[in-house]
């Protein structure tokens, strides 16, 4: 079966045990997979941190053994009672798939120790991965996408985790601190944690905007913008540096190839209104370029022209296409094209 509406969701991981006997919780987030996950594990397991009623498997149990998680599945907890198997999936390595789906599958048909419950942790799945269809088809599991945060859903958490240190944020600040949060439930989760020591946990203060503009510092996307700068300046070493960054900060892959997509269309319209006689400083701040990028950015549209940017347009197009639709990793497409703008723009002679 599958549980995708958070009602749904909780009522599953109120009472598990009786509904399903394997559950895959995967998604791109793999903070928010592990939460999930470890809310699953407490509701499944009394004592984690028996070795003989808990068993942690990762990708490299299943290269070297593929009956592995067979053979932990089949075995009892020597203590008694029930028994927990965990299997972390980080590669998606076609041979691990299949393994996992086939001894998920049995274990739902009630093939092994019908007291061990089995949770597998793992990334965005796609929609032809064997474990994912095997985990919707059985009757004895149960699949969970975990998608990315809505507005709503980060701010509950932000006011939930923020009252149990009895402190809070006015309305305002809490959307703006939202809006500044990274993507990756687990970095989130930190985040929140650094405001609440900075407010001061049992301090009863409530911070609004201005409070707020020494904590929040830069924000975590012009990490990416910062790196699609140094790709169409040339620069191809920051601008991995860049991704980098925002990639820690939860940023992916699809939101760095917008970046460089809203660099270009910059550049394009600056050039624009400089060919019709505007000033290059006018121009920049016209566009949206703040005041610390100026010179860097006139650098590149004296090198850039509108010829020029124009062939590079298919190619961020095409790569936004491909972190959609290729299954290919988005980071690694981003790579490419920031490293191919900057080859492009050392060619004009940046």
């Amino acid at each position: 079966m599958i549980l995708a509406k958070r009602p749904e969701i909780e009522r599953f991981l109120a009472d598990p045990k009786s509904r399903a006997r394997a559950v895959v919780i995967y998604g791109r987030d793999h903070g928010a997979v592990r939460e999930t996950a470890e809310a699953l594990a407490a509701k499944v397991s009394k004592d984690r941190d028996d070795p003989f009623a808990n068993a942690l498997l990762v990708d490299g149990d299943l290269s070297e053994n593929p009956a592995r998680l067979e053979e932990e599945l089949q075995a009892l907890s020597l203590t008694g009672g029930p028994r927990l198997v965990r299997l972390r999936l980080s590669s998606e390595r076609a041979a691990i798939d299949r393994a996992a789906a086939e001894a998920l599958a049995q274990h739902a048909q009630g093939a092994f120790n019908p007291d061990a419950f089995l949770i597998v942790e793992a990334g965005a799945l796609g929609r032809d991965s064997a474990l994912r269809k095997a985990a919707e088809k059985a009757e004895q599991a149960a699949a969970i996408p975990i998608y990315e945060d809505e507005p709503g859903d980060l701010m509950r958490i932000v006011r939930e985790a923020l009252a149990r240190d009895q402190v809070g944020l006015s309305s305002d600040a809490l959307e703006l601190f939202v809006g500044r949060l990274p993507k990756e439930r687990g970095v989130a989760r930190a985040e929140i944690e650094r405001l609440a020591l900075y407010l001061g946990p049992g301090s009863g203060k409530v911070a609004g905007p201005q409070e707020l503009e020494a904590f929040l510092g830069v924000e975590p996307e012009s990490s990416l913008l910062d790196a699609a700068g140094e790709a169409f300046g040339g620069k191809s070493a920051q601008a991995q540096a860049g991704l980098r960054r925002a990639f820690a900060e939860g940023e992916a892959g699809v939101a760095a190839v917008r970046a460089a997509g809203l660099h270009l269309g910059r550049l394009r319209r600056a050039l624009a209104l400089m060919a019709e006689g505007t000033d290059p400083k006018i121009a920049a701040k016209a566009v949206g370029v703040f005041w610390k990028q100026e010179r860097e950015f006139l650098r590149q549209t004296r090198s850039w022209s509108l010829s020029e940017l124009d062939k590079v347009q298919p190619d961020v197009l095409e790569a936004d296409r491909a972190c959609k639709t290729s299954g290919a990793p988005d980071a690694l497409l981003a790579e490419r094209l920031l490293l191919s703008i900057s080859v492009r723009a050392k060619r004009l002679g940046l």
